[in-house]
């Protein structure tokens, strides 16, 4: 029999309780037409029930519920209008359209947290929940907003005795967790108005840091429910305007001459002091951009608010592009649709997409004791563990201990995506008198390799002379410098494109199409990895999902033929720029957290040779980034070897996920691979809004192509009309 998880029963209970009590209102759509009847506007009813108007948007949507006395006065209101505007129709049982509200009850009791989970089978998160629409913007406060406040018990009463009511459901939505009705997240404006991602609008009493901890974990409902049965509930999180970071006694620009990631208030900061006297902590990071600020742990229970301060450059306007220049609705909004389908911020896109990984694989599960009989924390198979792990010297880097104590000399691994222009000399007359150069970009390439992807979960273990497995993952040291390759495309063993000169390392997977091609590999030596595993599977269905409904939601979806895809992407975008700054994160997300499995050293001081704080993650893996990258690569140049085959075309360039075409038109539809029924030819590089399919980069003319690679510059960095960087997330 499956278990349940407790809080799913608790939440029926309550719901069963409010019904036997008769504290449920009319249905939603019943509401709004008591109050349209009587030709009263939303505004109205909130200035005479003291909330603002996204309150009873939410109300009348059916996204939450009011609470104490402004439960009983909107209850009023409404059997008043019930009254004089009675239904006009019955269900056929003869029910009444409006169930008529019985008297009023206590509140159903809180959900008490989730006990610690016995072993099960393990299981990964179910789909994302449905988009919530954008918020209204909150009207502005009237007295009547502080008139009649609700009533305070011990366990819910403020961090402060300047006490402002807060707006709260009752019965949350059966797809939020009980213990977290106000979602997972808040943007706190220098008013003190913290925006949800429901169009909830709280009251935040705080004035200073820890009070504003103090409320987080005791007054607001934040948080969200764990991702997989064995791992952590996520933090809450506050964002932070510049008005609401000055109000709290920050500064509004974080100045120094570090890198921006680096930057922090230092240890004599006021507010750095205010924390300590209030017995918080910080994590080493210090009190930065994305601050952490905890107790340790009781009971099992977690204390814990992460803040991220928007003037300090929170959200990188490379990964969240005009988030942070939106109003705090919308900022919320955007926040919370991603903490939805993928996870709630806690850094970066690139530390958020590492954290994935770890929450969708938790380390430990709960264990019974053979002797005790008592639970206790114990390996979770599949996951990379509690304790970091050396990589063996040629998939390290160059600084790493492992290579400067030992003085290895035996090379690395050079796994990187492409970065490959064709020589001009092979350019034929008939290519250079087409008038188009298209780019073509694969949908999040990295994602698409991550997906049922082997990868090593033990250590490395060295090996000479060993017969190639191309089940195996791990690091090869072989000679492919003797296969020959058609010059007019990139070589698949180098990121450059260029032949390799005598042995080097190779991940599997290179190794393996070399294999594929038709070669004899002899490896001379090999460091494998005995426990094996497709570690990034969760995470990569979890991010697939939220890719491809984000684009749906902006009106790209999977049952659009090539033309009607090419057109809903070209204006996608503008469809929503929230949206369109959800889908920005998510592709961020991949990428940065496939680069931070290596994460460099960073500051002035490092020294070569020293441990530098990424290492002490399980999750510094610089093998899994390269088996990632490797198959990326590899599969970038088995659909440019198939496109040979069924077209005849050559690439003029490619840079990491996009590659560059000669076209007789301006669109990919004039050089790509149609059978005679119209249907794609599998195989080689096909449109479509799925991780690795294909969509249009940029198109210009050939002339201008021609001239960039006669100056040795690379056309697929500049087909899109600007100077696009290679970022792979370190």
């Amino acid at each position: 029999m499956t278990q349940q998880p407790p809080q799913l029963f608790t939440a029926i209970d309550s719901l069963l309780a409010a019904v036997d009590d008769g504290t449920v209102l009319p249905v939603p759509a019943e509401r709004t037409r008591l109050r349209e009847a009587a030709g009263l506007t939303q505004a109205a009813v909130a200035q005479a029930l003291g909330v603002r108007v996204p309150s009873i948007t939410a109300w009348e949507a059916g996204r939450a519920e009011p609470r104490g006395e402004r439960l009983e006065a909107y209850r009023r209101l409404l059997e008043g209008l019930a009254h004089r505007y009675p239904a006009p129709a019955t269900h056929p049982g003869g029910e009444d359209v409006a169930r008529q509200p019985a008297p009023r009850s206590p509140a159903p009791p809180e959900a008490p947290s989730a006990p610690t989970p016995s072993p099960a089978p393990e299981t990964t998160s179910s789909g994302p929940p449905a988009v919530p629409g954008p918020p209204t913007t909150p009207a502005t406060r009237t007295p009547a907003d502080q008139s009649a406040p609700e009533p305070e018990s011990p366990a819910t009463r403020p961090a402060t005795s300047s006490h402002r009511p807060v707006k709260k459901r009752a019965a949350p939505p059966l797809d939020t967790d009980p213990r977290f009705p106000h979602g997972p997240l808040t943007v706190l404006d220098g008013d003190g108005s913290a925006y949800g991602t429901d169009g909830i609008v709280l009251d935040c009493p705080a004035t200073t840091i820890p009070e504003l901890v103090e409320w987080t974990l005791t007054e607001s409902g934040l948080g969200a429910a764990k991702l997989h049965r064995n791992g952590k509930d996520a933090d809450p999180l506050v964002v932070l305007t510049a008005a609401a970071a000055v109000k709290l006694g920050l500064p509004q620009r974080l100045e120094g001459h570090e890198q921006r990631r680096s930057l922090r208030l230092p240890a004599d900061h006021l507010v750095v002091k205010q924390v300590e006297k209030a017995k918080w902590k910080l994590t080493q990071r210090g009190f930065g951009p994305w601050a952490r600020i905890y107790r340790p742990a009781q009971s099992g229970r977690r204390r814990c608010v992460q803040l991220a301060v928007l003037s300090w450059d929170a959200l990188d306007e490379r990964s969240w592009p005009g988030v942070a220049q939106m109003e705090p609705a919308d900022i919320a909004r955007v926040l919370g649709i991603y903490a939805m389908r993928v996870i709630t911020p806690r850094g970066s896109t690139a530390v958020s997409g590492l954290e994935l990984m770890t929450a969708l694989r938790p380390p430990t599960r709960a264990v019974q004791d053979k002797e005790t009989g008592n639970w206790v924390s114990g390996y979770n198979p599949g996951s990379l563990g509690t304790e970091p792990m050396d990589p063996a010297p040629p998939e390290a880097t160059a600084e790493h201990p492992v290579v400067v104590n030992s003085g290895w000399t035996g090379g690395f691994l050079d796994e990187e995506a492409y970065q490959w222009v064709r020589d001009v000399d092979l350019l034929t007359g008939q290519e250079v008198s087409l008038p188009w150069a298209v780019g073509l970009d694969l949908n999040t390439a990295f994602l698409a390799a991550a997906a049922r992807l082997t990868v090593g979960l033990s250590a490395p273990d060295h090996f000479h002379g060993p017969v190639f497995n191309p089940k195996i993952p791990g690091s090869w040291l072989v000679d492919l410098s003797r296969i020959e390759t058609d010059p007019r495309l990139p070589s698949p063993f180098t990121p450059s494109g260029i032949r390799p000169e005598g042995p080097a390392w190779y991940q599997t997977h290179t190794v393996a199409y070399a294999q594929e091609l038709g070669h004899n590999v002899a490896p001379l030596e090999a460091y494998l990895r005995r426990e094996t595993g497709a570690y990034l599977d969760p995470w990569h269905d979890r991010l697939k999902t939220a890719y491809v409904d984000t684009l749906a939601d902006l009106g790209v979806t999977k049952d659009l033929t090539d033309q009607e895809f090419l057109a809903a992407m070209e204006r996608h975008k503008d469809a929503d720029p929230a949206l369109a700054a959800v889908l920005a994160a998510i592709k961020a997300t991949v990428k940065g957290g496939v680069g931070k499995l290596r994460e460099r050293p960073q500051g002035r001081h490092y020294k070569q040779g020293e441990r530098w704080p990424a290492l002490e993650r399980p999750t510094w893996r610089p093998d899994i980034r390269a088996a990632v990258i490797s198959k990326a690569r590899v599969n970038m140049h088995r659909k440019m070897a198939n496109m040979v085959k069924m077209t005849g075309l050559y690439p003029l360039a490619v840079l990491s996920d996009c590659v560059v075409y000669p076209s007789p038109g301006r669109s990919p539809l004039d050089f790509l691979p149609y059978s005679a029924s119209g249907k794609p030819q599998p195989g080689g590089f096909r449109l479509g809004p799925t991780p690795g399919l294909a969509k249009l980069e940029g198109v210009q003319d050939m002339a201008w192509t021609v001239d960039l690679m006669e100056q040795g510059l690379n056309p697929a960095r500049h087909i899109k009309g600007g100077d696009a960087v290679l970022d792979d997330g370190e």
